[in-house]
C-alpha cells in the first residue's frame, strides 16, 4: 500500500507524540552567550558537535555558514538585545557551496525565472580563506559590539574533528 505522507507529515507526528503539554520556559537569552554561524548543510548536527542543548546558543545557518547582510542584522540582535558576547563560525570540508560558480548560478537563476536576484550566491573554492573573510566581515561591522571572542573554524566532515583558523594581524 502506497503512502502520500510527506517529511513534514512525518514531523508533525513526531512533534504531536513529542508535545507533553506545558513546560518550565527557557530564558529568552542563550545561557552560554553564544552565537554560532554555520552551514545548512543537513550533515552537520552543530548541537551535538559543539556539546550543545537547547537553549544554549544562537545558532544561525545558511548556505556555506557565510557572514551575508542577514547574518550580520541577526548577530547584532543577538547581541545588543540579548547579551550574547561569543561569535563562533563554523564552515566544513566538502561543502556543496564549492561545487559551482556564482556567475553560472546566477545566469541559470536568470534565465529560469526571468530576473536576476539582488543577492550574490557566495560560492568559494578555499572553506579557510571564506572562514577569513567571514571573519573579517564580523570585526568590519559597526553593527556587532563585542569583538573581543569571535573566532572561525573548519569541520572536517571524515572525522568531525574542528580545526581553528586563524587570521594574521595586520602588518604596519
Amino acid at each position: 500500500m502506497q503512502t502520500d505522507r510527506t517529511a513534514t507529515d512525518a514531523y508533525l507526528a513526531h512533534n504531536l507524540a513529542r508535545a507533553t503539554g506545558p513546560r518550565e520556559p527557557l530564558p529568552m537569552p542563550p545561557a552560554r552567550r553564544t552565537a554560532v554561524v554555520t552551514c545548512m548543510d543537513a550533515r552537520l548536527d552543530v548541537y551535538a558537535l559543539l556539546g550543545l542543548s537547547v537553549g544554549d546558543s544562537h545558532v544561525f545557518r545558511n548556505a556555506g555558514g557565510i557572514v551575508t547582510d542577514d547574518v550580520i542584522r541577526s548577530l547584532a540582535v543577538s547581541q545588543r538585545l540579548l547579551n550574547t558576547r561569543e561569535i563562533i563560525l563554523v564552515h566544513h570540508t566538502d561543502c556543496g557551496m564549492a561545487t559551482f560558480a556564482d556567475g553560472d548560478f546566477l545566469a541559470s537563476l536568470e534565465e529560469d525565472a526571468g530576473v536576476r536576484p539582488d543577492w550574490v550566491p557566495g560560492s568559494f573554492t578555499d572553506p579557510v580563506e571564506n572562514v577569513r573573510a567571514s571573519l573579517a566581515r564580523v570585526h568590519a561591522s559597526p553593527f556587532i559590539p563585542h569583538k573581543e571572542s569571535v573566532r572561525g573554524f573548519v569541520l572536517d566532515l571524515r572525522t568531525e574533528r574542528l580545526e581553528e583558523v586563524r587570521v594574521e594581524a595586520p602588518v604596519g
